[in-house]
């Protein structure tokens, strides 16, 4: 596949997901505009995408039709965001600006963004579970094997277990085998998620071609947080969207910071290979994952 094509069909799916999110947060039964225009605001209008392209990717190559797909890339990325809300808060790493405008909690308040982002984090799961198209019998058991994995993807094993040893070593150097499963927690868990809720839609839930897949997602996950250590030194806010150098301003441990920057280029790389490796036995079919996973180690935002 061009790089032309390539980013075209990366393109339109970006498209394909905002127009997804922009019905899903009409909201009209919301109790307060100001929370809706809060979850709107940080929901819609800028950011990668990445996660749900990686839903549809993955759902497209096993034969899953996007309409299938819509609701599980909505909910990865209602997650993704509610995530975003709540790590910019003061009590976490207390950012000003997020994809290239200020922080929820800067544009509303600090109380409006806790709200926000527990709303968007509610409604993923209310997208999920709405009817899928198709024929229903069979469709609810893949419902439900989407939310659980989404929702071990954010919890203890998961987001929400490696931002707490995130906030723990703030201030701590740690070796590189705990700070690798920190990133695989914080980070990689709902990369590893999206592409999962991927083949589930298209009925992929178990065997050879789903360890394979979710062998992929746990390494571009990783890959993708390594090169976000990088970026937070190498990196300029205008292409950011954020401020860098925030976490060495924090003495947060990154990779970055515990090994140098030409060996994180290194691990992040060799994640890449073994992300690659593990497509292998689902053919060409999957010339698009591949070409995200060159994405997430060369991206410069």
């Amino acid at each position: 596949m061009s790089s032309a094509t390539f980013e075209a069909r990366v393109a339109s799916l970006q498209d394909r997901i905002e127009a997804v999110l922009d019905r899903a947060l009409v909201l009209p039964d919301a109790a307060s505009a100001r929370l809706r225009d809060a979850m709107r605001y940080s929901a819609l209008g800028g950011g990668k995408r990445l996660r749900p392209v990686l839903v549809y990717a993955t759902g497209s190559a096993l034969g899953a039709s996007l309409e299938a797909l819509d609701a599980p890339a909505a909910a990865v990325e209602l997650i993704h965001v509610y995530s975003l809300i709540h790590d910019d808060l003061p009590a976490m790493d207390d950012d000003d600006l997020r994809r290239g405008r200020p922080t929820c909690h800067r544009a509303f308040d600090e109380p409006t963004a806790l709200l926000a982002g527990d709303a968007l984090q509610a409604h993923a799961f209310e997208v999920l579970s709405h009817p899928l198209p198709g024929d229903p019998t069979h469709l609810v058991g893949r419902q439900i094997a989407m939310i659980r994995v989404l929702a071990a993807a954010i919890g203890t094993s998961g987001m929400a277990g490696g931002q707490a040893i995130d906030l723990e070593s703030i201030g701590h150097a740690l070796d590189v085998p705990t700070m690798e499963n920190m990133h695989r927690r914080k980070t990689g868990a709902l990369i590893r998620a999206s592409v999962l809720l991927g083949a589930i839609a298209a009925g992929v839930d178990s065997g050879d071609r789903y360890e394979a897949l979710a062998r992929f997602g746990a390494e571009i996950g990783l890959a993708f947080q390594i090169q976000d250590d990088i970026l937070d030194v190498e990196g300029h806010a205008a292409k950011l969207g954020k401020t860098p150098g925030s976490d060495a301003a924090r003495t947060k441990p990154t990779y970055a910071t515990r090994v140098g920057l030409t060996a994180s280029r290194q691990l992040a790389h060799a994640a890449h290979d073994r992300a690659v490796a593990a497509l292998d036995p689902l053919g060409a079919a999957t010339d698009v994952l591949v070409q995200l996973a060159h994405y997430v180690v060369r991206r410069e935002r």
